[in-house]
């Protein structure tokens, strides 16, 4: 299969982003795909969420962006089937600053992932805007947009948006959105539905039939270094990531 680089966006944070992004990782894993999960988020919850301890790595996206350490080298196994991990810490917020001097700056991270083989790479963007999530859709195929579904949820989507189209315009001519999925959906809140409908009127059929509810399993996975796939494969949680992967395949390769 072709590989599909899919970054996981929304500048909002608290919106289950990272939580998305390990666990459809996971069950793309778990689907037989050959999968790496790239932490390009300073403040690496993708990499500590898979169990890694970020102040103990020899070397991260942040050397590999820079040419101080090889990607091959610095990524990790961290699943027993088959999910990989490029990951990040805390030293990444510099090089927002580092960056802005580097002629093409904008290309790091796809020479960089240009040379890796995948089925799958999903990028955990950063909850800003700012040039590491650029470098991250000038690398990706797709953009993923998790959508909290509560009242401000429509509110910074069209500044997203608009970055979107202006990367594409400049940079990246390929990139589509491959749709939103609505997160920390509770069924016994009626503006959560209302949130939802709101979504479906404004996106169309971008909107992914899958809902990620809200979940004590999965909010407590990240704490035990596990995927929800590991903590608990029959959580309502991992239930609806394993039907979002599967959603996932049948648009990303319809």
């Amino acid at each position: 299969m072709v590989k599909k680089i899919i970054a996981v966006l929304n500048q909002k944070g608290g919106v289950g982003k990272t939580t998305t992004a390990i666990n459809l990782a996971a069950y793309l894993a778990k689907a037989g795909r050959k999968v790496l999960l790239v932490d390009i988020d300073p403040q690496a919850n993708s990499t500590s969420g898979l169990g890694l301890d970020k102040q103990d790595l020899s070397s991260t996206l942040y050397d590999v962006l820079f040419s101080r350490a090889e990607a091959h080298k610095t990524i990790k196994k961290v699943t027993s089937h088959g999910l990989y991990l490029l990951p990040s810490n805390p030293n990444l917020a510099g090089a927002e600053v580092e960056l802005v001097e580097i002629p093409y700056r904008e290309l790091k991270l796809k020479n960089v992932l240009d040379n890796l083989e995948y089925d799958y790479i999903l990028i955990d963007c950063p909850p800003s805007l700012g040039l590491l999530t650029v470098n991250a859709l000038t690398a990706a195929d797709e953009v993923l947009i998790p959508v909290q579904a509560e009242y401000y949820a429509m509110e910074g989507l069209s500044q997203l948006l608009a970055t979107v189209q202006q990367v594409r315009q400049t940079l990246n001519p390929n990139l589509n959105i491959l749709g939103v999925v609505v997160t920390l959906y509770d069924s016994r809140n009626s503006l959560a539905e209302q949130v939802r409908e709101e979504l479906v009127r404004h996106f169309g059929d971008k909107i992914f039939d899958t809902v990620i509810p809200r979940n004590v399993r999965l909010a407590e996975a990240p704490s035990f270094g596990k995927t929800i796939a590991e903590h608990d494969k029959w959580s309502k949680g991992a239930r609806a990531y394993k039907a979002l992967a599967r959603e996932l395949e049948k648009r990303a390769n319809g």
